[in-house]
């Protein structure tokens, strides 16, 4: 098992690709730099979410701890074996392949069509969902490891206009800040329709 502490990286975009890891434990945010020296970040990652797994030789992007992590890792090889050994693993690689086809769709969508109040909705929603399904359960809460700047990156928003939208949230009783990293959600339907634009 391999830790890190908030802030390593794991692997840099255009690391030749050796080992496929599992987050056990923590979150980690995933990022490419645009050739003008910019961060997109593309995605986070929870418990239960693999890495590496590509027929690419090089990891596409650079995959970062948010909070103190834990990760199995196996070579590439061991895990191919090992995938071929079991169909039950290869049809879960499958699933988490369409469910991430599906993300990237949606990516798309919340930065193309969607205000800012509706891509924040949309991303708090995709938060606590990510995390009942790790929980096995429905929350009222859920944690928010990244930081303001990094919300403001994945959403394609400035930090400034993500703690706008975050109060304008607060301000019509959607939302709750428990902490900075934990928010409760106080009405899901009401961030239901402002994720799909009827929000007023």
């Amino acid at each position: 098992m391999q830790r890190l502490q908030a802030g390593r990286p794991i692997f840099h975009e255009g690391d030749a690709v050796r080992r496929v890891f599992m987050l056990a434990s923590g979150s980690l945010k995933i990022y490419s730099l645009l050739a003008d020296g910019r961060r997109q970040i593309t995605g986070f990652m929870f418990p239960g979410d693999f890495l590496g797994v590509s027929v690419d030789e090089e990891y596409a992007f650079t995959a970062e701890a948010l909070v103190h992590s834990e990760l199995w890792w196996f070579t590439r090889e061991a895990f191919d074996r090992f995938v071929e050994a079991n169909p039950k693993v290869e049809r879960e690689l499958y699933r988490l392949a369409a469910h991430e086809l599906a993300a990237a769709h949606s990516q798309m969508v919340l930065l193309g069509r969607k205000t800012a109040a509706e891509r924040l909705a949309s991303f708090f929603l995709s938060l606590v969902e990510r995390q009942e399904l790790v929980a096995g359960r429905s929350l009222a809460q859920f944690d928010l490891p990244m930081s303001r700047l990094d919300i403001a990156d994945y959403l394609g928003l400035t930090k400034e206009t993500v703690s706008r939208m975050l109060a304008q949230l607060r301000d019509r009783k959607l939302v709750r800040l428990v902490s900075q990293d934990r928010i409760e959600i106080l009405d899901r339907d009401g961030l239901h329709e402002m994720a799909a634009g009827f929000g007023g």
